[in-house]
């Protein structure tokens, strides 16, 4: 994998990606005035949302499960000191399916967190806590 970020001269910086996917990134910055797109750290956030959201959709779709809708609802706590590292994320799942039981989703869902999310598993790596739970809408 390789990417390239920008700064030209003002907000928001523009990452791209080797498949030439663009991403922009933005703070609330003296010279910038409101951001206008997600910080780097929100990303981070929504990047462990959708990477276990696709784990939980494959899996699900492996089981023969319809998903009609699959949200993840984040709160993360940061390090008060610097580097403001996450320190903790509870994940909230919550499906809608006409037919998966709320077992084949915690199954679904316990799979991706322990086995399959790659960025879970950076996150724990560096010490952040990661609770989850899920429930059928």
């Amino acid at each position: 994998m390789q990417a390239k970020v920008t700064f030209n001269g003002k907000m928001p910086l523009v990452g791209v990606n080797d498949k030439g996917h663009e991403t922009c990134f933005d703070a609330s910055m003296d010279f910038s005035g409101p951001a206008k797109y997600a910080s780097p750290m929100d990303t981070v956030l929504e990047a462990l949302g959708s990477c276990s959201m696709m784990d939980i959709i494959s899996i699900l779709r492996k089981m023969r499960k319809e998903v009609t809708r699959l949200e993840a609802h984040l709160d993360a706590e940061r390090s008060d000191a610097h580097p403001k590292v996450f320190t903790s994320v509870q994940v909230n799942y919550r499906l809608k399916s006409p037919d998966c039981t709320l077992s084949e989703f915690e199954k679904a869902a316990g799979l991706s967190m322990e086995k399959y999310c790659s960025v879970a598993a950076m996150l724990k790596a560096s010490g952040c806590r990661i609770t989850w739970s899920a429930e059928l809408t």
